[in-house]
């Protein structure tokens, strides 16, 4: 399977710290819920900052590297993955501060009634008179609720 495109990946966590002497690796996900990291068979791994700039950055292929998921718990808010090929603390340690990030495929089925937040993004924002507010470019999460981010689309 070739590498996607950044664009193509949805980021969910990030890898913190090493756990542990066998290779696992801490994820901070970026999700009080995170079902599709759990649940993910397959995951990308970069070492890019989120919204990189500038021309002396490597391209987005060579940043992306594939990892097959192993084991994936949780344990005390954090993720804790085995990744495929990652065998020791030193090469878990080397992963840390890389993005954790899935196809929107591997997220599990989502309820009749139920959304991914991911899914809100490219969506027109429209208050209760119908006025166009603009679409939505983000979605994160503060601590004591969700921020949808609203601005224009380019």
């Amino acid at each position: 399977m070739s590498a996607p495109s950044l664009n193509d990946l949805i980021e969910l966590g990030a890898i913190s710290e090493a756990q542990g002497l066998q290779g696992q690796v801490k994820v901070r996900p970026h999700s009080p819920e995170p079902v599709a990291l759990l649940s993910s068979k397959t995951v990308w791994l970069s070492l890019l900052p989120r919204r990189s700039v500038g021309t002396s950055a490597p391209t987005e292929q060579a940043s992306l590297t594939q990892y097959k998921v192993k084991s994936a718990k949780m344990h005390s808010g954090n993720v804790v993955f085995a990744l495929d090929g990652v065998t020791d603390r030193d090469q878990a340690l080397a992963l840390k501060g890389a993005r954790i990030l899935v196809t929107r495929d591997a997220f599990p089925k989502a309820d009749a009634d139920s959304y991914y937040w991911v899914d809100l993004i490219g969506c027109k924002a429209i208050n209760l008179q119908g006025e166009l507010l603009g679409d939505v470019i983000d979605v994160t999460e503060n601590g004591a609720h969700g921020v949808i981010a609203i601005g224009d689309l380019e």
